[in-house]
């Protein structure tokens, strides 16, 4: 019994030595798979024709780069992954100590010409196993351009016939873009796969992963956004006629929504913050240049925001973007401010007219009195507006006449020789008392509005009801259709 044990462990041992050892070369070999084999690379891998060729195509998001809406593109970086059957390749794994997959370089086998719609006619895919890309120059030259991803050099077929290719790319693709409610948008874009040349009947385009496991997938991988929140992928397949001839088409519809708290800080605030100054300058006085110069600086500020506006919104949209809306309606209503400003300005200016003609006058009464010297003199005299008051001339005394000390010192020897002189001296001070109220009492009636200056108040308080009326309703009505529109 011992010995047929030691002779067991003994066979065990000389079997596990002569064990066959493998190679993915000898799987090559077996399937005379060489790059000069044309059987593997000409034409598509089936043995009879008529039988169509099924290419399940896979596509995830792995980050959304930029979105151009002034040149309305979309840079996704993406997965892109494909299988097929290929008929002449097959081998037993136990055969070839347990391979069920070789890795080769791509440019071994056949692979399905597939380009997406979607890419500018200046950017022109070479196939989407390579990251090579050529781009015609306005005078028709071609120059090659690498995508930022390394590039996949090789493919793997599985033992029974699969092969498979997994490869990442930065696309450059055009997309139209709704900015109607920018910067509270969403955004669409699709990526459209087809066959360059094969019809339907040559290339079958299936796809295994519904929307929701593509989106979940895509979710997991995603690694940065720029601005946008990515939402979901759908995934459809369809039929499309292209010169007669039907082909499959895979479409993988991406849609995101832009964040726009930027936008709200950057913009949208600045030009509120704007309106409000143009309010608050109804508290600076119409007198002088100072509200005029005001308004016209906070009017400038508004279209510098424009400018900066038109160089982010595309010129081909159909609709005018709520955010010009926006501004334009801002802007609007600061001009018919800026207009209303003017006009009181004007009636002012027209108010200020007669008294500065009353002025001249009262300046041509005191050129007058020249003749008269020596004594303060009491006049009526009648004014432009055909009101009559007081004017008084109070006139220079001649150097060789007595001055008020001396006649003082007189009338004070005058009073102990003359006890009516008293008498008379006060009655003189009380006409001089009389004098200088009416001078008064004339310049009270000079400060008082004028009827332009009233009726300005009168503009100025019904237009400030306007504008804050007018800019609630408008700021309500852009917040009402940027959330519901």
């Amino acid at each position: 019994m011992m010995l047929l044990l030691f002779l067991l462990l003994i066979r065990a041992a000389d079997g596990e030595s002569s064990e066959k050892v493998c190679s993915y070369q000898d799987v090559l070999n077996h399937l005379n798979l060489t790059k000069d084999n044309e059987l593997f690379s000409m034409t598509r891998p089936i043995k009879d024709y008529k039988r169509s060729t099924e290419v399940s195509l896979e596509l995830l998001l792995y980050a959304i780069l930029d979105v151009k809406e002034i040149d309305q593109t979309f840079v996704p970086y993406v997965w892109i992954l494909m299988k097929w059957q290929n008929d002449y390749i097959s081998w037993d794994p136990h055969d070839f100590c347990g391979i069920t997959n070789v890795s080769l370089p791509t440019g071994v086998l056949w692979k399905p010409d597939l380009t997406i719609e979607e890419i500018p006619k200046n950017y022109r895919l070479f196939t989407t196993c390579s990251n090579s890309w050529y781009r015609t120059s306005p005078h028709g030259s071609r120059r090659i351009e690498k995508d930022k991803a390394p590039p996949s050099p090789h493919l793997t077929i599985d033992y029974n016939g699969t092969v498979f290719v997994q490869n990442d790319q930065v696309l450059v693709s055009t997309c139209r873009m709704h900015v109607y409610k920018f910067p509270f948008d969403t955004q669409s874009c699709t990526l459209s796969f087809k066959s360059v040349v094969h019809t339907v009947t040559e290339i079958r385009l299936v796809h295994h992963w519904s929307s929701s496991e593509t989106t979940e997938w895509s979710r997991e991988l995603m690694r940065t956004q720029y601005e946008w929140l990515f939402l979901n992928m759908k995934v459809t397949n369809k039929s499309v006629t292209t010169f007669g001839a039907e082909q499959d088409m895979i479409i993988y519809t991406i849609s995101m929504k832009r964040r726009p708290l930027l936008y709200i800080i950057n913009f949208l605030l600045p030009v509120f913050f704007f309106l409000c100054l143009d309010l608050a300058s109804f508290l600076i006085s119409d007198r002088g240049g100072e509200k005029l110069s005001f308004k016209v600086t906070v009017l400038l500020a508004v279209t510098v925001m424009q400018l900066i506006l038109n160089e982010i919104l595309p010129s081909s949209s159909n609709r005018i973007p709520l955010i010009a809306v926006y501004c334009i309606g801002i802007f609007g209503l600061m001009l018919l401010s800026l207009l209303e400003t003017i006009v009181v300005m004007y009636l002012m200016e027209k108010d200020s007219a007669p008294q500065d003609d009353e002025t001249d006058g009262d300046q041509s009464l005191n050129t007058d009195c020249g003749g008269k010297r020596g004594k303060a003199s009491v006049s009526w005299c009648e004014g432009g507006n055909k009101k009559w008051n007081p004017c008084v001339c109070i006139c220079d005394v001649a150097a060789d006449e007595a001055t008020p000390a001396e006649l003082l010192k007189g009338s004070s020897s005058q009073l102990t020789e003359e006890p009516n002189a008293l008498v008379k001296l006060s009655d003189e001070l009380k006409d001089v008392v009389k004098t200088l109220i009416l001078l008064l009492n004339s310049r009270k009636e000079e400060e008082k509005p004028g009827y332009w200056t009233k009726k300005t108040e009168t503009i100025n308080k019904a237009y400030f009801i306007f504008y804050i009326t007018a800019a609630s309703l408008f700021l309500v009505f852009m917040f009402f259709n940027w959330t519901h529109a």
